[in-house]
């Protein structure tokens, strides 16, 4: 399947809250849009791999995704090497997205920023014909993404563009609670987690309202891009 804009992010959760909106927001405009997680998450403090991966499903139920996956990578310990270069590039090819969005380049936890720099470096390796990948047994042809941003994640970046996602606000907070593990929840019996403390998602909502206010809208979530951007005409800007 042939996704127009693919998402790629360390550990389940990190799309939804990272780019959330965006991906409601594009799935509504007609876009097919999919989610590849490079790790279970089996390193969380709360939860397990298996109640993650129950959870993804559901989240990814309510976002509306054409596809979800996961690469079970190693979480906590994945590389940016050449093995996991292959791995992430053979996602690319098979879904031949225009777009990429990625986590952060740099983040608190340090799985985002070496998660954020293996699809930068992969989906630069995927448009090389001499970089040999297989789906399965059938031979993948190489394929580039048009553009690759990075979405911002606990730690602010300045953010190089916002996208309005004042009306997808409320479905990325019930894809969010998906992850009914992971966030506040008063009768949790588990220890308290930096994303669990219920000023977490406070800082969430705060965040996309400092951006959606900076572009004169309710809601906002920011990127960033490591390349120029080009825009057909100066109309196009909000």
């Amino acid at each position: 399947m042939k996704l127009d804009i693919l998402v790629l992010a360390a550990h389940p959760d990190d799309a939804e809250l990272g780019c959330g909106g965006t991906i409601i927001k594009h799935i509504k405009a007609g876009h097919r849009v999919g989610v590849v997680d490079l790790t279970r998450g089996e390193l969380g403090t709360r939860g397990t791999a298996q109640t993650r991966d129950q959870e993804a499903a559901a989240s990814a139920i309510i976002l509306g995704l054409s596809i979800r996956e996961n690469l079970n990578l190693q979480d906590g310990f994945f590389q940016n090497n050449r093995e996991n270069q292959l791995v992430v590039v053979r996602a690319i090819r098979k879904y031949q997205p225009s777009i990429v969005l990625a986590n952060a380049i740099v983040d608190r936890h340090p799985d985002h920023g070496r998660a954020s720099d293996l699809a930068f470096d992969s989906c630069f390796l995927s448009g090389l014909a001499k970089v040999e990948t297989k789906d399965g047994d059938k031979p993948q042809l190489a394929w580039r993404p048009k553009s690759v941003f990075h979405y911002i994640q606990s730690r602010f970046i300045e953010p190089d563009f916002v996208i309005d996602v004042s009306d997808s606000w409320e479905k990325k907070l019930e894809a969010i609670r998906a992850y009914k593990t992971q966030f506040f929840d008063p009768s949790s019996k588990e220890p308290e987690t930096y994303i669990s403390n219920p000023g977490f998602l406070k800082l969430i909502e705060a965040r996309s309202i400092e951006m959606g206010y900076a572009i004169g809208a309710k809601h906002g979530e920011g990127f960033t891009s490591r390349g120029w951007i080009g825009v057909k005409s100066l109309f196009d800007i909000l």
